[in-house]
């Protein structure tokens, strides 16, 4: 264990401690090294600078005051070398620079290459820039004079210089900058977001946890992964702890006044503090099973973090992984409602202006076409987005109202019927007569228990219930579900469940022949049938990178147990029934051009819209199935659209699929979906997934 420690950490250098002396042959050099610079790095700076007889103080490697690295040439005269990293001093002085912004926090590779005839700026493996030196430059340059130069960070003692270094190397001049980039890239620890469950996350991105009690707290799931500055996973024998921290300030949360500690790890129905308990590292990923026993309420209202670090190796910022903020509720409090109102446009020749939604991952998407007719929504519509579930509010009761709910769990036969500040009493008088009228096997009790239950709590609901429910009463289940919980995107979700639940055990039956776990790779084949059978489509298999992701959401490795095939097929299944429509079919079997890439990641989206030299250009987007979202989410089987926005930041959008669907049901002379998304003012071009084989 302590040798892997040390090979994982032993090139990882503060950047202020960064100095490289360099022989320098007939005034060329090369050299290159890994850089990771905080976000709390002030700029402009000096990040690298030049020190000899000739040249102290010179600037070599700058960070702009519009955070783009900028090298200079070797051979400036000393009155000529700037003494700030101030750009506007340079107007006269050769130099090259990166189109886009530098990225923080995140592990670039950088090569210089420097000589008495041009400057040449590497950026993870690639060209960002070159610049010929003229031969009037050449005459008062001192480079061929030098031998020797030593470079230091030129940052000063001020602290605002806060980054690391890995692996700087001086290369031979005739070296591949490519072989160098690719060997012994830097480590970085993430958090898995397509482990996630049983977490709610608002439309600001807070993420909402059940705890406090024994008796309340619920179990969330987490998975973090120990990747190289490619994405890679990698396998190495370490340990990871998490910790419940505050948002604000990173400082560690107290034990409750019970003296429990606030973060527990759940291990066989057990509970540790969590920090005794630390998770193994299995092929890079770690997997979490956690409960939080402090109430942000008894905390000044004040938001958590959960950290993910490894013992002995958390100086380093990039091996320490941090969640979003958490407050951490009690079972009886309502579900913190989106402070953002989701309108429709008043026709439907108005198109979505992407750049007015706000940047959380995985928002809601609503595409809008002349061809397609909109919908009347009621004025209170509106979408609260949440991270594991999501709870849609379009004229849900008020939070008094739930609460009442909650407290009479032991009496919900009888329908809280009070009026919301959003419906008269006409309307609502008239909605219960139309749902008490109709056929409903299924009591009111059964109707809440579903609407306020948790992920896991739905699923299993839904499992009982469709045991001896026909589909015509699940259809009016759902219904039921919708009118009560101010959702309709819960209606596919209960739809289906009959014939998720039945073919999952007949394909589980097929392939365990009554065996309680099965070799991965003798199911993979079975997988793909079943797959391309509810997919409707026999012109496109499933690649092996497609395979490892849903290996990664069953959550097993070798072997595939009941438990582990249920995790995946409650995934599948909806990207399957998806793909069966005829919009997404055709897109789905279309190679030429690949609009959707197999099974994809967030973080593999987003990286394939990074180029070498930055992001690639506004309006560049992928579509991927969100892998945080399984049966029973009423996201479960959407498309989200992964793109690079007009401010050069990567947006995360939920395509509404239950409205799409419903226009293509509707309109026979609808547009294809491709058609749809080249129509937003801010999609303009397909992007590519460069997949590692």
């Amino acid at each position: 264990m302590a040798n892997e420690e040390k090979d994982s950490v032993e090139y990882y250098s503060l950047l202020k401690d960064f100095r490289a002396e360099i022989e320098v042959q007939e005034g060329a050099f090369f050299l290159c090294f890994w850089l990771y610079l905080m976000s709390s790095t002030a700029f402009p700076a000096r990040l690298i600078q030049v020190q000899s007889s000739a040249t102290e103080g010179a600037s070599f490697l700058v960070l702009s005051e519009k955070k783009k690295m900028v090298l200079l040439p070797l051979g400036i005269l000393h009155k000529e070398a700037p003494e700030t990293c101030d750009l506007t001093s340079l107007s006269e002085v050769p130099h090259v620079a990166m189109e886009t912004e530098f990225p923080m926090e995140k592990w670039i590779h950088i090569g210089c290459e420097v000589s008495s005839d041009f400057v040449l700026l590497h950026i993870d493996g690639e060209i960002a820039g070159k610049k010929a030196m003229s031969p009037l430059f050449n005459k008062d340059s001192i480079s061929g004079g030098l031998t020797k130069i030593t470079l230091v960070c030129g940052g000063g003692d001020d602290n605002s210089l806060q980054g690391y270094v890995h692996n700087h190397k001086v290369l031979p001049l005739t070296s591949s900058i490519m072989e160098y980039y690719a060997k012994d890239p830097p480590l970085q620890l993430s958090i898995d977001n397509s482990s996630a469950s049983e977490i709610e996350e608002g439309s600001d991105g807070v993420w909402s946890i059940v705890g406090g009690k024994a008796s309340c707290r619920r179990i969330f799931s987490l998975d973090v992964v120990l990747l190289d500055a490619f994405s890679h996973p990698i396998n190495k024998e370490l340990e990871v702890i998490a910790s419940l921290v505050y948002a604000d300030n990173g400082a560690p949360v107290e034990k409750t006044s019970d003296g429990e500690a606030p973060l527990l790890a759940s291990q066989d129905g057990v509970e540790f503090a969590s920090c005794d308990r630390p998770s193994k590292m299995l092929h890079g990923h770690a997997s979490f099973k956690l409960k939080i026993s402090q109430l942000s309420s008894k905390c000044d209202n004040r938001m958590f973090r959960i950290m993910f670090h490894m013992p002995k190796l958390e100086t380093y910022p990039f091996l320490k992984a941090f969640s979003p903020p958490i407050l951490c509720i009690s079972r009886n409090r309502s579900t913190r409602m989106s402070s953002r109102l989701w309108k429709r446009p008043a026709s439907a020749n108005d198109q979505l202006n992407l750049s007015q939604l706000s940047g959380l991952d995985d928002e809601t998407l609503e595409l809008h076409h002349s061809s397609i007719h909109e919908e009347k929504l009621s004025p209170s519509s509106k979408r609260c987005r949440l991270g594991q579930e999501d709870e849609c509010n379009s004229h849900s009761r008020t939070a008094n109202q739930v609460k009442n709910v909650a407290r009479r769990s032991d009496s919900l036969e009888e329908l809280d019927d009070s009026q919301t500040d959003s419906e008269s009493p006409e309307a609502r008088n008239s909605a219960l007569k139309s749902t008490s009228s109709s056929r409903n096997p299924m009591s009111d009790a059964t109707i809440f228990k579903y609407c306020l239950a948790g992920l896991t709590e739905k699923t299993l609901l839904l499992k009982e219930i469709s045991s001896t429910a026909s589909n015509e009463e699940l259809l009016s289940f759902s219904h039921q579900v919708s009118l009560y919980s101010g959702c309709s995107h819960h209606r596919h979700q209960i739809a289906m469940a009959k014939r998720l639940i039945e073919e999952g055990n007949k394909a589980w039956n097929l392939i365990s022949q009554n065996k309680h776990q099965v070799p991965w790779e003798s199911v993979v084949f079975e997988i793909e049938e079943q797959f391309m059978k509810i997919a409707a489509c026999n012109s496109r298999a499933l690649t092996q990178q497609d395979f490892e992701l849903l290996r990664r959401i069953a959550g097993c490795q070798e072997y595939l147990a009941q438990e582990n095939f249920e995790k995946m097929w409650c995934w599948l299944y909806p990207v399957a029934l998806t793909l069966s429509k005829d919009w997404i079919n055709t897109m789905w079997s279309s190679t030429s051009p690949k609009w959707i890439e197999g099974f994809i990641t967030k973080e593999e989206a987003e990286t394939s819209l990074q180029g070498s030299r930055g992001l690639q250009e506004s309006g560049t987007f992928v579509l991927r199935f969100p892998t945080s979202r399984s049966w029973p989410h009423p996201d479960a089987g959407s498309l989200v659209v992964t793109y690079v926005g007009s401010k050069h930041t990567i947006h995360n959008k939920l395509i509404s699929l239950d409205q799409m669907f419903s226009f293509a049901e509707k309109e026979k002379n609808a547009k294809p979906l491709q058609d749809l998304l080249l129509a937003e003012p801010e999609l303009s071009r397909l992007g590519r997934i460069i997949r590692s084989r």
